[in-house]
C-alpha cells in the first residue's frame, strides 16, 4: 500500500502583503520530500511560484482573486491514491467560508476532500461524511477580513482509505511552530483529534503551574515546621522560666517566713520547751 504525502497551501501574497514565508516553514518544506503540492491561489511573484513548483513535480494550482494569470483554473479535482480531492480558492463562497455553500462545490466536483482558502484561517471540518480543509495562509499574509492571520499550512498523509492531517501553525515566531494531528477514514463522519494545536504548550504551562504550586506548598510546609519548632522552643523556654521563677519565689517565701517575727517567737518558744523537757528528764 503506497503512502502519498500532500502539501496544501494558500494565500501567500508575496511580496504584496508579506515579504516571504517564515524560515521555520521553509526549512521543513524542501524538494524531493513531498509527492504532491496543492496551491489554492494568491501566490504572488514568480519566484514564489517557482519555489512551490520545485517542491514536487506533481504541482497543482488554481486561481485566486488576486492572481493575474488568466490561464489558471478556478476549480480543479485530482485523484491521489483512493482519494478524490477538489480545489477552489474560496472567494466565490458567500458568506465567506460557509460550510453549506462549500458542500455545494463538493457535490459539483464529486470529491472526498474539498480544499479551499481565502479566509486566511486554518480549519478542518466534516460534513456529511466529506472532509473540508482550509490551510490558512502559509505566509501569515494580512487579510481585510481577518486581521489576526497566523502562518499555517496542512500536510496530509494518504494511505489506502486513511487520511492523517497534520496542521502546522506558527503563532509566535520567537518559538517553534506547533503541529496538530487529526485522522479521517474515507466516507466516515468522524474526525479524530490525535493532538490539538497548543496541547504541548498547555501541558508545559500546566506543569510549570503545578511545579510552582508544589514549590509554594513545600515552602509553606517548611515555614510551618520552622514555626512549630520555634513555638516548641519558646514554650520550653517559657516553662523553664516559670519553673525558675517558682523556685525563686519559694526561696524568697522561705526567707520571708524565717525572718517573720511570729516565726521567730515561735522558734524561741519551741526552743524553751525543748530545754524544759531536757531538765525534767535530768
Amino acid at each position: 500500500m503506497s503512502t502519498e504525502l500532500v502539501l496544501i497551501v494558500s494565500d501567500l501574497f508575496i511580496p504584496l502583503r508579506t515579504p516571504e514565508i517564515d524560515v521555520q516553514f521553509r526549512s521543513i518544506l524542501v524538494p524531493n520530500k513531498i509527492q504532491h503540492v496543492l496551491c489554492l491561489g494568491n501566490v504572488g511573484n514568480q519566484e514564489t511560484f517557482d519555489w512551490l513548483h520545485s517542491l514536487s513535480p506533481d504541482f497543482h494550482v488554481i486561481k485566486g482573486d488576486y492572481d493575474i494569470n488568466k490561464n489558471l483554473p478556478e476549480k480543479l479535482s485530482i485523484q491521489i491514491g483512493n482519494f478524490k480531492i477538489g480545489m477552489i480558492h474560496g472567494h466565490q463562497i458567500i458568506p465567506m467560508g460557509d460550510l453549506e455553500i462549500l458542500s455545494n462545490v463538493q457535490r459539483e466536483l464529486d470529491c472526498d476532500i474539498l480544499a479551499s482558502g481565502y479566509t486566511h484561517q486554518l480549519s478542518v471540518n466534516i460534513k456529511e461524511n466529506k472532509l473540508y480543509i482550509n490551510p490558512g495562509s502559509i505566509s501569515g499574509a494580512l487579510s481585510p477580513l481577518n486581521e489576526d492571520s497566523i502562518p499555517s499550512f496542512v500536510l496530509m498523509v494518504l494511505q489506502g482509505e486513511d487520511a492523517t492531517i497534520y496542521s502546522y501553525v506558527l503563532s509566535d515566531k520567537t518559538k517553534k511552530f506547533e503541529v496538530g494531528q487529526m485522522e479521517y477514514f474515507r466516507g466516515s463522519n468522524e474526525l479524530k483529534i490525535v493532538k490539538a494545536i497548543g496541547e504541548e504548550e498547555d501541558k508545559k504551562e500546566e506543569k510549570e503551574e503545578k511545579d510552582k504550586e508544589n514549590n509554594e506548598n513545600e515552602k509553606q510546609d517548611a515555614d510551618n515546621k520552622n514555626n512549630e519548632e520555634k513555638n516548641i522552643e519558646e514554650k520550653k523556654e517559657e516553662e523553664n522560666n516559670d519553673k525558675n521563677n517558682e523556685e525563686e519565689n519559694n526561696v524568697q517565701q522561705e526567707l520571708i517566713n524565717d525572718n517573720n517575727p511570729s516565726s521567730l517567737n515561735q522558734n524561741e518558744e519551741n526552743k524553751e520547751a525543748e530545754n524544759k523537757d531536757e531538765k525534767m528528764d535530768e
